[in-house]
């Protein structure tokens, strides 16, 4: 989603007048369309790699079937991306719509660096919708031989004024709300990263004032080569435009890679002072030493990729042939038989997903939903479309449980006991769990905006055993220590029903007739977005 911030410089003439020029002048033809660009694809054969080599010995004995392991620990998720970069030999594939160039997502650049100075081919694309200042730093990287940056449906508008950006929405709103939200790291077309995380210290769980509970899946075996087609797919089509092609003229070509580089390798105190130990940690190679060392340890089973199409609006319209990742995930829940648990941080089923809902809860299936509440979200217009579901959910016999920004627990939240208490806790996992057999993980939303705007990418795993491990996380996370447990009470007297939000803070029970937020203007903020008809959008 587009964030709207308030414009710091809304009263400049020149802002007015650069606007002005940019609503003019702006094509409707993507930036950078006609700029050419080389087809490249991933490493044909893996086996001429030591990673290559480690996982196909791995799979020898297990055909068709592809090994995982759920990374629930923020910095693990760090710390993984790094090691997978230093273990590649040949290629490296990056795949994410956030990448914030902040402490850890400096790690993860410096990492990438290293990577292409010992002839590593990297090809990183990135999503334009979601910026901040400093963050257009990371096309310097374009500069060096063995990297190629591209950007997923750029806009026209290369800065950070909200204004200019809102300025180029309104006039291709159209084109550029359709974004790039997939995630995905490749080593060599052997090992795999994917699942809800961006790269950024909010979402390793590294600033306790802001911190997202999320998931990466690392995966091995025949599913990695499929997930380096997708990549392909991506980094080959048309809304995958060159750096190169939107870069400004510099004096000196090779100085703001020379900047970066010295930004990058500097020493970063700050994170070991927040007791990360990511230095030893690295030196250990953990946590990926011990996927690589135990294999046995991986739940093996078979497994399908979930993706969008690149262009997935054409494929929804019926223009061209493609695939969409929103449809086998509706056909898995509508084959559940006892239990579906769900967990997502946005969660607006609409006509389509209320249909699949109640149409399990008809056959008598238990439906448990994990999501954030009102205080702990970080997109009210989501929270206010969310809230107009709640009361048909619950007359469905939904169990509905909403996050809580401060948890009593760290237990199933991926953060230290310290954080959990103190920082703000916001969850950004997508996972769903069918009848404790079957899992998706990836980056899909249940909303609209998965469904039928943004991309997406998932795993499909038949696998008991990570099944089981993520009912059981869910356990813990709804209790009422970390939750808010989300209660339909009848109404008297003529009056429509009402809810109550109950959990439990310093071991008694408490009971709330309002949505629990962070301060009274939050809830009339989500008040008056609920006003608006932007389900769609959502």
């Amino acid at each position: 989603m587009i964030r709207a911030c308030a414009p710091r410089w809304l009263f400049v003439p020149p802002l007015v007048i650069s606007l002005a020029a940019l609503l003019a002048g702006c094509a409707t033809e993507m930036p950078g369309a006609g700029f050419p660009k080389a087809t490249t694809t991933a490493l044909i054969d893996p086996l001429q790699t030591p990673l290559g080599q480690q996982t196909a010995a791995w799979a020898a004995d297990r055909p068709e079937r592809s090994g995982f392991r759920i990374l629930t620990n923020g910095v693990d998720g760090m710390l993984a991306r790094i090691e997978m970069i230093d273990a590649a030999t040949r290629t490296l594939d990056l795949e994410c719509y956030i990448f914030r160039l902040d402490e850890s997502g400096g790690l993860i650049a410096a990492a990438m660096l290293r990577a292409a100075d010992r002839g590593v081919r990297v090809r990183v694309l990135l999503d334009d919708g979601d910026t901040a200042p400093g963050d257009e730093r990371i096309a310097a990287l374009d500069e060096h031989p063995n990297i190629e940056l591209r950007i997923f449906n750029p806009f026209a508008y290369r800065g950070h004024s909200n204004v200019l950006r809102a300025g180029e929405f309104a006039l291709r709103g159209g084109s550029v709300n359709y974004r790039m939200h997939n995630k995905l790291l490749v080593a060599d077309n052997a090992i795999a990263l994917i699942g809800g995380r961006n790269v950024g210290d909010a979402y390793f769980q590294i600033d306790p004032e802001s911190h997202f509970g999320d998931d990466d899946l690392f995966a091995a075996g025949p599913i990695v080569r499929r997930m380096s087609k997708s990549f392909d797919e991506y980094w080959n089509s048309a809304q995958a435009i060159p750096a190169a092609a939107l870069a400004q003229a510099a004096p000196d070509r090779g100085a703001p890679l020379r900047r970066l580089r010295a930004s990058l390798l500097r020493p970063r105190p700050e994170l070991e002072a927040k007791g990360l130990r990511y230095t030893a940690r690295l030196k250990s190679g953990e946590p990926l030493a011990g996927i690589l060392d135990q294999p046995a340890l991986l739940a093996w089973g078979a497994a399908q990729l979930i993706v969008d199409s690149p262009d997935k609006r054409r494929v929804i319209l019926g223009q061209e042939w493609g695939t969409t990742a929103f449809e086998p995930v509706m056909q898995a829940m509508s084959r559940v038989k006892s239990e579906l648990l769900i967990v997502t941080p946005f969660f607006v089923p609409g006509r389509k997903g209320m249909a699949v809902i109640e149409g399990l809860r008809r056959r008598g299936v238990e439906v448990r939903v994990l999501t954030n509440s009102l205080e702990s979200t970080t997109e009210l217009a989501v929270h206010s479309a969310y809230s107009r579901y709640r009361t048909q959910l619950l007359a469905d016999g939904v169990k509905l449980f909403e996050v809580r920004a401060q948890l009593g627990s760290a237990a199933g939240s991926g953060a230290p006991q310290w954080m959990a208490r103190s920082g703000h806790y916001s969850l950004h996992a997508k996972l769903f769990v069918f009848d404790r057999e079957s899992i998706f993980i990836g980056s899909m939303n249940f909303d609209e905006r998965s469904e039928n705007i943004n991309t997406e990418i998932g795993a499909l795993i038949d696998s008991p055993d990570l099944a089981r491990q993520t009912a059981t996380r869910f356990e813990e996370i709804t209790r009422l220590e970390n939750a808010y447990a989300v209660k339909r009470v009848p109404g008297s007297d003529g009056h429509p029903p009402r809810l109550e939000w109950l959990t439990r803070k310093n071991g008694r029970l408490i009971t709330l007739s309002k949505d629990p937020a962070r301060s009274p203007l939050q809830r009339v903020k989500a008040g008056l977005m609920g006003l608006l008809p932007l389900d769609g959008e959502l």
